[in-house]
């Protein structure tokens, strides 16, 4: 589409005469051309401008009501003039938001109407396609879909999100993304987060904190596509683009995200060592168990430091001699315990010989300290 606008700066006089030198061709394209950008330098301006007042007033209204959530929470006469204040403030700032969605709607309106031109062809990181509105999806994705889509993208693409993960350069991760498109997306993001959590359970901490950042630069991307309701491979230059120009408050922001990030990581790669623990545990108790299902380790703890001393030296005549001062229900009841755990086998010696242990000797210590008790009466 021809550019007719240019026109409007160029004033001809109907008196001029045949004499009057002809218009330079080439200083007009540069006068056209250098119109042309500074109208769309205008326009990107006010985009930038308007994203970063709308973000901020989205951001204090989840703060705000952040704060009264948990200021409702308390019952003290200082929380109650606070809790008023706040809803004053919430009802301001909802008031804020309404008329900055309107204020989008009417720029995306405006940008819709620029015309195409070669600058605008050519110019990276402007694009019609950033006021696209993403199409909702009829069908709801279940939880089996959303699994399966992530396993097959991951097969595909482990290589590539794995590269963009180890940048660590604003230019280096916006130019991979130009050239792998597709990897601006909720599964990348996803890899990324699980990613980060084996890192940290493998103790490579310099290198999930490298990973966390890069997970934290395509949240970021996707939250912002989600708030301009685009397609986040149509809007992922405008991250960078705010990024790079040092904007204190989405500077600050990101930092703050990434440092909450890193720690809920650290959180969970704790909660899976302390769980892959206790399974270990649980399996080597299991492996434990003696005969009557009982573990050796819990039984020796439980029992009287008398009876530890005689298992740590073996001595099987002062374990008889232990056993005959203890109260005879006591002391059934600690050598059934050992025996069911494995702590103690009755005849071993003869139960290797004959194969099998009869009743009358599940219990030969007890008996024979109950023999030696009734004779000395």
């Amino acid at each position: 589409m021809v550019d007719y606008s240019v026109w409007d700066h160029i004033e001809v006089s109907d008196d001029e005469d045949d004499t009057h030198p002809n218009i330079d061709t080439a200083s007009l394209f540069r006068w056209r051309h250098q119109a042309r950008i500074e109208r769309m330098e205008e326009a990107q301006k006010e985009r930038e401008e308007y994203e970063k007042a709308c973000g901020d007033c989205k951001r204090k209204l989840s703060e705000c009501q952040k704060k009264l959530k948990d200021l409702q929470l308390l019952e003290t006469d200082d929380a109650k003039k606070e809790i008023e204040k706040l809803q004053a403030e919430l009802k301001q700032l909802k008031k804020d938001e309404k008329e900055w969605d309107k204020k989008g709607a009417s720029l995306k309106k405006k940008e819709k109407a620029m015309p195409w031109n070669v600058d605008t062809l050519s110019k990276e990181g402007f694009s019609k396609s950033v006021i696209n509105i993403t199409p909702e999806s009829s069908k709801v994705e279940t939880e089996e879909d959303k699994e399966k889509k992530h396993k097959t993208f991951v097969e595909k693409y482990e290589k590539q999100i794995k590269h963009f993960g180890m940048l660590s350069r604003w230019d280096d991760s916006q130019k991979y993304l130009s050239d792998n498109p597709h990897l601006v997306c909720e599964e990348t993001a996803n890899y990324l987060v699980i990613w980060c959590i084996d890192l940290e359970v493998e103790e490579k901490h310099a290198l999930m904190e490298q990973v966390a950042h890069q997970t934290i630069v395509m949240q970021f991307i996707l939250e912002l596509a989600k708030s301009l309701k685009v397609d986040p491979r149509a809007c992922f230059r405008q991250f960078f683009a705010k990024i790079k120009t040092a904007d204190k408050q989405y500077i600050e922001a990101f930092n703050d995200e990434l440092g909450a990030f890193k720690e809920r990581v650290k959180g969970r790669a704790q909660a899976r060592i302390e769980k892959a623990m206790k399974e270990y545990e649980e399996e080597e108790r299991q492996k434990r168990l003696g005969p009557g299902g009982l573990d050796p380790v819990e039984v020796y703890e439980s029992l009287p430091d008398e009876m530890k001393n005689c298992f740590d030296s073996k001595d099987i005549q002062l374990l008889q001699d232990v056993i005959s001062k203890m109260d005879p229900t006591e002391a059934k009841y600690h050598m059934q315990r050992c025996i069911d755990s494995g702590l103690w086998i009755p005849n071993a010696k003869a139960a290797e010989e004959e194969g099998e242990k009869s009743k009358e000797d599940e219990d030969p210590v007890y008996e024979e300290v109950k023999k030696e008790s009734s004779e000395e009466k």
